[in-house]
């Protein structure tokens, strides 16, 4: 899809900097990319058809990404391609009482997709290496074990049949501005608009530094992390689509065979 590359082997480095967020590979514009998004998106339906029919693997998709990264865009224009019956979006927000009671992982866990599903994640275990660390809601001797845990935790799914494939949605600086100031002043996204993104924009040097750590500490051949150029949707949901047909094409996902001497039945 281009030259600027998506991910990095595991134990590179990972520096934002050096990713555009507004490179769009070989195409000039929406129009140039619909032919192939479209197809992307045919294919996924069909692959996950196989999945469902076969029961034996999953697949769990997680986007990360700053405010406004567009999050919720990709997983209407691209995740709205699967069957609803066989895909489950969580989104992760503040832990209640109950999750706040047990490990952090836990409320994770439980909500990991079962054979034969999709499983969606906005946001995800990955808030606990990023905002608890950057809003300093625990001390570093504490979210700094949890790299770890959570490759740990990634290939315990992976041992199980669950393939993991992890966006981190790169918009810059500039582009958060522009579609923050769109939700301030447009009546119809003015609901999604809060004072403390504001706040939080104001960490946005903090933040970059520790998403690259997440990025290039959990970043393993089981539970890749991509970084997807963000500012131009339609480019966004092109390369995401891509990347998740090339995942769902090495599952070894196919249709089970028939029942035994299925012509010999007679249908009236």
């Amino acid at each position: 899809m281009g030259k600027q590359p998506f991910t990095l082997p595991p134990g590179s480095k990972f520096r934002l900097e050096e990713f555009d967020p507004g490179y769009t590979g070989k195409y000039d514009d929406d129009d140039d990319a619909k032919k192939d998004a479209k197809e992307n998106l045919k294919r996924l339906y069909e692959l996950q058809e196989m999945m469902y029919a076969q029961g034996k693997r999953a697949l769990l998709i997680v986007f990360q990404g700053m405010d406004t990264s567009g999050k919720d865009g990709v997983i209407k224009d691209v995740v709205g391609a699967f069957n609803p019956q066989g895909a489950h979006i969580h989104s992760f927000k503040v832990p209640n009482s109950e999750e706040l009671a047990h490990d952090y992982l836990w409320r994770v866990h439980k909500v990991t997709p079962a054979r034969g599903t999709v499983g969606v994640f906005n946001r995800s275990q990955y808030e606990d290496v990023l905002v608890v660390r950057v809003a300093k809601l625990a001390p570093k001797e504490v979210w700094s074990k949890r790299y770890d845990h959570i490759n740990d935790f990634e290939r315990l799914l992976s041992d199980c049949g669950v393939s993991i494939v992890k966006f981190f949605l790169h918009i810059s600086s500039e582009e958060q501005v522009e579609r923050l100031r769109d939700r301030q002043e447009t009546p119809s996204k003015q609901w999604k608009f809060s004072p403390g993104d504001l706040d939080v924009r104001k960490q946005w040097d903090e933040y970059q530094r520790a998403y690259e750590d997440a990025l290039t500490l959990c970043n393993t051949e089981h539970a890749p992390w991509y970084v997807i150029p963000a500012n131009r949707k339609w480019y966004r949901d092109l390369a995401v689509s891509t990347i998740l047909v090339q995942t769902m094409e090495k599952m070894d996902l196919r249709y089970p065979d028939p029942v035994p001497n299925i012509h010999s039945y007679s249908v009236e």
